[in-house]
């Protein structure tokens, strides 16, 4: 059923009100230049919900029939996807527990629905670098918990380390893990650096592997499959302040950013830790541009496929 946007009836004893059963995905859906409306790689987005309503116990979706259900939303709510580069249909598909039950136990009943939303650039400045905030205060996620999938419980616990953060002057917390001060994700987005390897000198992309931890972006994915079609070494291994200071400090940091669905791509300016700031390279043969060469390369060519401006597989139309 499709209907305008308004409120719920739901029971108040719904355990994804009380007990955090529910998850949810962010896509958006794009206007190209010849007026046809394109998502991004969409099946990506449908396995996620997948898996996160099978760590929640909810009940499965069918990927193809939800996938056709979006198509048509999509074509009765045309008018409402800008048509400007940077600007798109923000698509939020989430599936919530509705059974009636006070007790901790699994789900025998969920809705299905996915709600839409014209959107511009995530940051208000558009595309300029972010500082982070490395503190080992908090904790985003740990081995056996459900960092890897999109829950709730997830992003909640989230919002009060992240307002200390730009109380602080920072955009973004980078989460950090274990004693050894393990770097994981930033904020809502996957995290990359682009260094000079101290082991044999070779430049290489660097994140955390999906060890259950982090987050599968699908941002991140193309990322990498893109990096390696460019002959970029690229290494998905556990890594850590240190690391990431050391770069900094023996000059191999070359540059940094942060992907997600909702920003795209995001340049990374400075890592504040421990109550210093440690700044980090943008683009010192362009200093307009605000972000590194790679950066920049990688979120050009994001949006040339998002936008259909450059034939891709990844760029789903729909007819």
């Amino acid at each position: 059923m499709i209907r305008p946007h308004g409120p719920l009836s739901i029971d108040p004893a719904a355990s994804s009100l009380h007990y955090g059963l529910q998850g949810f995905e962010g896509m958006k859906a794009y206007i190209d230049a010849s007026g046809n409306i394109r998502l991004f790689r969409p099946d990506m987005n449908m396995k996620r919900i997948k898996t996160t309503a099978k760590r929640l116990l909810l009940p499965q979706i069918d990927e193809e029939q939800a996938l056709l259900c979006l198509n048509e939303l999509l074509r009765i709510d045309k008018d409402w996807i800008p048509n400007k580069r940077g600007y798109s249909l923000y698509l939020r598909p989430t599936i919530i527990s509705t059974t009636p039950f006070l007790g901790v136990a699994p789900p025998t009943d969920a809705k299905f629905y996915i709600i839409a939303s014209p959107v511009g650039p995530y940051y208000p400045t558009g595309f300029a670098p972010v500082k982070l905030l490395a503190d080992p205060k908090y904790v985003r996620a740990w081995p056996g918990g459900t960092g890897n999938i999109k829950c709730g419980g997830n992003y909640a616990m989230s919002i009060g380390p992240a307002q200390e953060a730009a109380q602080k002057g920072y955009q973004q917390l980078l989460w950090l893990f274990g004693e050894d001060h393990q770097c994981t994700e930033v904020g809502t987005m996957n995290q990359f650096w682009y260094w000079v390897s101290p082991v044999d000198g070779e430049k290489e992309l660097v994140t955390a592997p999906l060890d259950g931890t982090i987050l599968p972006g699908v941002t991140r994915d193309s990322i990498i499959r893109l990096a390696k079609s460019w002959g970029i070494r690229v290494r998905e291994e556990h890594y850590t302040i240190n690391d990431v200071l050391s770069a900094i400090k023996d000059g191999r940091m070359i540059e940094a950013f942060g992907s997600g669905t909702a920003a795209i791509v995001s340049p990374v300016s400075a890592v504040g830790y421990e109550g210093v700031d440690h700044q980090i390279p943008l683009s010192p043969n362009n200093p307009a541009q605000q972000a590194g060469d790679l950066t920049k390369k990688i979120a050009d060519t994001l949006m040339d496929i998002q936008y259909g401006t450059v034939p891709h597989e990844w760029s789903v139309v729909v007819n």
